[in-house]
């Protein structure tokens, strides 16, 4: 295999600075730095790192209707969230370039083209020169995530190509969706980036089965946080802190084979950079007695319609 077929892969496996949006952006720029340093091409991050998963919801009674509390703590989330079109992660974007790092980091959106008061859980692609490619808006926030993030859509359902890899990525529980599974398996997906909150328990089956599945690399990038990283100037700190356990989320991030073997297993309770140099040539050996888009596939049998348009509440037609 030449040097072409390869590309090294990292996760920045880190806890953000909870809910403070450039507090974490500035955490995430120096692990872009440190990933370049190990001369990763590739970087990932869990999901909603920037500014944080809201872990509050199931410690603070977070379905009371109408509480004081959880409006409190929801006007703070929507303050400190990422207006993605309005420049807020101009910085990330910044470091991919300065680096020449294809960057996929979880971050919670405040979508102005949705009216700017809610948020999405999105998992965005930044290319090594800096530039957004894509902007996925998770399909179906999880059980008590429902009360802080909206339902998104389909259009970030699409891969880009790093170096000889063509690269998709879902958030969370939307890796265990089979049809958003084929949909980037359909535009030739051989390494997958699954972000995760952050818990041992998340990636451990999950990850070594999306790689037999699509014989593909598939990256489970997490995130951690422990009640100290709970600051006291997040609104009702010691509510949270109170109703917490020492670890809300233990890490997890692993990395997998084509196929399905383990490369790196999970890595738990520490901040760190996971590394490895990825071969295309594996990819390519497994797709010969499977190619789940290709020649394993029945098109004339069962066929998938994914909808990409990003979804809106309004059409306007001016002069």
């Amino acid at each position: 295999m030449s040097d072409t077929d390869t590309l090294r892969a990292g996760i920045a496996q880190i806890a953000p600075v909870w809910l403070d949006r450039e507090a974490t952006i500035t955490k995430v720029t120096d692990w872009i730095e440190g990933a370049a340093n190990d001369g990763c091409d590739l970087v990932a991050f869990g999901e909603a790192l920037i500014p944080g998963y809201p872990f509050w919801l199931e410690r603070t009674d977070g379905a009371r209707f109408e509480s004081p509390l959880q409006k409190s703590l929801y006007a703070h989330y929507l303050d400190q969230a990422v207006d993605i079109g309005g420049g807020g992660l101009h910085r990330v974007q910044a470091a991919a370039a300065d680096h020449g790092v294809h960057v996929v980091v979880g971050c919670i959106e405040r979508a102005a083209d949705r009216g700017g008061h809610s948020v999405y859980c999105s998992a965005v692609q930044i290319g090594q020169n800096g530039r957004v490619l894509s902007v996925h808006r998770k399909l179906m926030p999880t059980y008590e995530e429902r009360l802080a993030w909206a339902i998104g859509d389909g259009h970030g359902l699409v891969t880009h190509s790093v170096g000889a890899f063509t690269v998709g990525a879902l958030n969370c529980w939307e890796n265990w969706m089979p049809l958003p599974r084929a949909a980037l398996y359909a535009q030739g997906e051989d390494l997958h980036i699954a972000l995760w909150p952050g818990n041992v328990r998340n990636t451990t089956d999950i990850t070594r089965f999306m790689a037999r599945e699509g014989r593909s690399y598939v990256l489970s990038a997490c995130a951690l946080l422990r009640r100290e990283d709970i600051g006291d100037e997040v609104p009702h700190a010691a509510a949270i802190i109170e109703g917490s356990e020492a670890q809300l989320a233990n890490g997890g991030s692993c990395i997998a084979a084509p196929d399905g073997g383990w490369l790196v297993e999970p890595v738990a309770d520490a901040e760190c950079l996971i590394a490895v140099t990825l071969h295309h040539g594996l990819v390519r050996r497994e797709r010969q007695t499977f190619d789940p888009a290709g020649h394993y596939s029945r098109p004339d049998v069962t066929r998938l319609v994914v909808d990409r348009r990003r979804q809106s509440t309004a059409e306007f037609i001016d002069e």
